[in-house]
């Protein structure tokens, strides 16, 4: 039978009280010998502390949700990965739950994760359908950081990227290949992520006096399908190059060309947001617009557990600015 915390007191001759504030790092009070040989008995059975019983007293769990909308998207799971991260660095476990970005398994997971007393909440959604359920959280006290998303509320803390630049780079970079003919495969515009990257891509052709074609234009949805409709729309409005709101639209749009018998970068380039690490291996390799994607999982784990710790924070917003990834799917436009 495993030894409790009762048995403990009983060796050391010391209160179950003694023992749960040395357990706990309660222990100022408590000399160096009386810690040293509690922690001896403990050493000596290999006592695992209750974590149920270690809340009632410290009023944590030490762990944190995660709300993901597609945990197979490789770009979410990078994001995933870096929070998890960033919270094993301060002691912290994560819960993770996959959302399929639908509104009522949001609410769902936010109670759960609520009834389950965790001491923070990270939240990415892909349409951020939920705002008023973060607002909520975040007026009753309870930290919550909204990740890859920008939010109006100054009280909410954020980490996201500047997708306009991100647009506008992308854009830009196929503009000075040459190419006038550049089709936009955007994500779903209600989304204000998807519509930043979108008028990127207007602020680089006008820059570049680029005449805007709305026909050049395919409303996607950041998945591979969006990108095979969208890249059979615009090649048949004769683009010359296509900028696919993220890698996934890019892969389709892959597809769709080479079944199409035609060439990348030869007969058309291609440019994808996001640069999750299938981009570098696929034939050609894909010039894609690069988020800091780690980091930005890891920054928003450590600002969430100053939150909980009560820790002052510089800044409640933390923006991360894209590079540019540049490979072999970009060349001059083929001359007809």
């Amino acid at each position: 039978m495993a030894i409790t915390i009762k048995d403990i007191a009983k060796k050391a001759g010391v209160s179950i009280t003694t023992v749960s504030k040395i357990i706990n790092k309660k222990d100022d009070d408590i000399s160096d010998k009386t810690r040293e040989k509690v922690m001896k008995i403990i050493d000596d059975y290999n006592y695992v502390p209750s974590a149920l019983a270690t809340s009632l007293v410290t009023k944590k769990t030490n762990t944190i949700g995660l709300l993901v909308p597609d945990i197979s998207n490789a770009f979410f799971a990078e994001l995933a990965r870096g929070v998890e991260d960033g919270a094993n660095c301060e002691g912290y476990n994560v819960i993770l739950c996959n959302t399929d970005d639908n509104p009522d398994k949001e609410i769902q997971y936010l109670n759960v994760l609520k009834v389950k007393h965790v001491d923070g909440i990270i939240f990415l959604s892909a349409a951020l359908s939920n705002h008023n359920a973060i607002k909520r959280l975040n007026s009753e006290g309870f930290p919550i950081v909204v990740l890859d998303r920008t939010l109006d509320d100054e009280n909410i803390m954020t980490v996201y990227l500047d997708n306009f630049a991100g647009g506008y780079m992308a854009t830009k970079h196929l503009a000075e290949f040459g190419h006038k003919r550049i089709g936009c495969i955007t994500g779903p515009l209600k989304n204000k992520l998807a519509k930043h990257r979108f008028c990127g891509y207007k602020k680089a052709l006008e820059e570049m006096r680029i005449s805007f074609d709305e026909h050049l234009v395919h409303e996607g949805n950041f998945k591979t399908n969006g990108g095979e409709f969208g890249a059979k729309k615009l090649l048949k409005a004769g683009a010359t190059a296509i900028f696919a709101c993220n890698d996934l639209m890019a892969y389709g749009a892959y597809k769709v060309i080479q079944e199409q018998g035609l060439k990348i970068p030869q007969d058309i380039s291609v440019v994808g947001f996001d640069d999750i690490f299938m981009s570098d291996i696929l034939a050609p390799p894909l010039t894609s617009v690069k988020q800091p994607t780690h980091v930005m999982g890891m920054v928003s784990a450590a600002m969430l557990i100053k939150s909980i710790k009560g820790e002052k924070l510089e800044k409640t917003k933390m923006e991360f600015k894209p590079t540019l990834s540049v490979r072999k799917s970009v060349s001059p436009p083929a001359k007809s």
